[in-house]
């Protein structure tokens, strides 16, 4: 596959001088890079997981509306990857990835006490992320390819750690 894909370009970070967690997916899926917005699969379980945890149904709300209130509770969201190539949207398929500026995370957020890694190619970075001295942690995948964790046991790992860090 390699030189054959073209090369995709993730997302921008959504992280301010509040945020105190960023969680990191991997790299946004093909209807994320379409709509040019974090977990816009309506299958991910990224932004029912935060509907549960807040109280407020996320979904209904504009993207930008979803952001804000997410910055309002001190949490960041950004992929660890800046780029790759992948066919399709899974994980496993991804090639020649480049890091995004994991080590510039502090400068971005300096109240940040924690990261949480969002499924395990996310966390395939933790020997970075835990190179800049806060609490790192690694949450099931809200990705639908991750179907061996009901919606309530994720719900439990993911309000953890929110709640760990006061933002829940």
């Amino acid at each position: 596959m390699t030189g054959e894909s073209p090369l995709l370009c993730g997302l921008p970070p959504v992280i301010d001088t509040r945020t105190r967690l960023v969680v990191l997916g991997s790299f946004p899926g093909g209807a994320s890079l379409a709509a040019g917005q974090y977990y816009a699969h309506p299958r991910n379980q990224f932004w029912p997981l935060l509907s549960a945890l807040w109280g407020v149904d996320l979904r209904a709300l504009p993207y930008a509306e979803r952001l804000g209130a997410m910055r309002d509770h001190g949490v960041g969201l950004w992929d660890v990857y800046a780029h790759c190539r992948r066919e399709g949207s899974l994980d496993t398929a991804i090639e020649d990835a480049q890091l995004n500026d994991l080590a510039g995370l502090r400068s971005r957020a300096p109240g940040l006490a924690a990261i949480a890694h969002n499924g395990g190619e996310s966390a395939r970075s933790m020997r970075h992320t835990a190179a800049l001295g806060v609490e790192v942690v690694r949450l099931p995948s809200t990705s639908p390819a991750n179907a061996s964790w009901s919606f309530e046991r994720k719900l439990a790992a993911w309000r953890a750690a929110f709640e760990a860090h006061g933002v829940a």
